[in-house]
């Protein structure tokens, strides 16, 4: 049986405005609605790694609890870039931005996105990790990108799918969709077995 099929009793929410992930769900065929939630995306000190998204995952889903049905199937998810045991978010403006993408030029960082899938009744998280090469990239590159697509809303300061993923990746390692924000092909799997 399908995936659609199986899940079709359920009123599936994704809980993220993130239009990446929206379009990365619809792929899938099933049928959706999206949301959002106001979620502190503070995370323990003590947590590394992939454990940070699914951290941040989980508090997201904690959050949206309150406002689910008997019958919702809610997903949410957080993705982080690391850089040399450095986790870059969101920017919090140009100049933050402009510095994570010369950290990222001609470096490799990972990014990792974590999901949960929760119902009223279960719940669980998972991560999943892809390897990222940049080019070296020239101060022009950087400002005219950062000027122009305003990154302000994606971890590292980048998305894949525009003009700095065409110009500056030279290789992923992992799943491309991953590095969009949804682990898609996981996520499938993941939903198949819940």
């Amino acid at each position: 049986m399908l995936l659609k099929d199986k899940i079709k009793n359920y009123d599936v929410v994704l809980v993220s405005q993130s239009p990446r992930r929206r379009e990365l769900l619809k792929g899938l065929e099933v049928e959706f609605t999206s949301t959002s939630v106001d979620t502190d995306e503070s995370y323990p000190t003590t947590l590394k790694g992939a454990d940070i998204p699914a951290y941040i995952a989980t508090k997201k889903a904690d959050a949206y609890m309150p406002k689910m049905g008997d019958n919702t199937l809610a997903i949410t998810a957080d993705t982080v870039v690391l850089i040399d045991n450095q986790i870059l978010g969101k920017p919090k403006d140009r100049a933050a931005a402009i510095a994570m993408l010369q950290h990222l030029s001609g470096n490799t960082h990972q990014v990792i996105t974590g999901v949960c899938i929760q119902t009223k009744q279960k719940r669980v998280a998972f991560s999943a990790t892809s390897e990222v090469t940049f080019a070296n990239l020239t101060a022009e590159e950087i400002e005219h990108y950062v000027d122009s697509y305003k990154p302000f809303d994606k971890a590292g300061s980048y998305g894949v799918q525009e003009w700095i993923g065409y110009i500056g990746i030279e290789k992923i390692v992992g799943s491309y969709f991953n590095v969009m924000g949804l682990p898609i092909q996981k996520l499938y799997k993941m939903l198949n077995a819940f």
